[in-house]
């Protein structure tokens, strides 16, 4: 299974455009937040399940959750923005409840910095913004290729 993993395009569909075009093939899309919009487009310009959250810009009432758990490929994967976690500071919070809420995998957003975290017990992961990156680096998404246990992540400049 191939997931697409993207977060705060902050209203930049050209990025969006540019980050389904470079994936390739996926089976859904994860949007970590920043702006419910951009995911909702997300699901129009594809044909495949896009799960998303709201982040910190979306204004309350957006109809996204602050964190979804999603089981794909065998793995639960908690998947928020991460305002609501402090992941500015640290991801130890963030890290504690995935694995309280039985996740293998946590994917944020928030920082606009890219982030794979291969801890002991989950999986923590940021894609980095894919219109606004904090980093001095390029644009940036990821792709998870599940395969059973294994999870190998791609991270992909635009």
């Amino acid at each position: 299974m191939r997931v697409g993993v993207m977060s705060d395009s902050h209203g930049n569909t050209m990025a969006v455009d540019q980050a389904i075009e470079k994936a390739g093939e996926v089976d859904c899309w994860l949007h970590a937040g920043d702006l419910v919009e951009d995911a909702e487009y997300l699901g129009m310009v594809t044909d495949k399940p896009v799960i998303n959250v709201a982040g910190n810009c979306d204004w309350p009432g957006s109809g996204a959750d602050d964190e979804v758990i999603a089981e794909l490929g065998g793995h639960k994967i908690l998947l928020t923005h991460g305002h609501i976690y402090g992941v500015k500071r640290s991801t130890l919070a963030l890290r504690q409840a995935a694995v309280n809420q039985g996740a293998d995998i946590a994917v944020y957003g928030h920082t606009h910095v890219a982030e794979i975290d291969e801890g002991p017990d989950c999986l923590v992961l940021n894609p980095g913004s894919v219109s606004h990156p904090r980093d001095g680096k390029p644009q940036s998404f990821m792709v998870l290729n599940i395969n059973g246990d294994q999870v190998k992540v791609e991270h992909i400049h635009i």
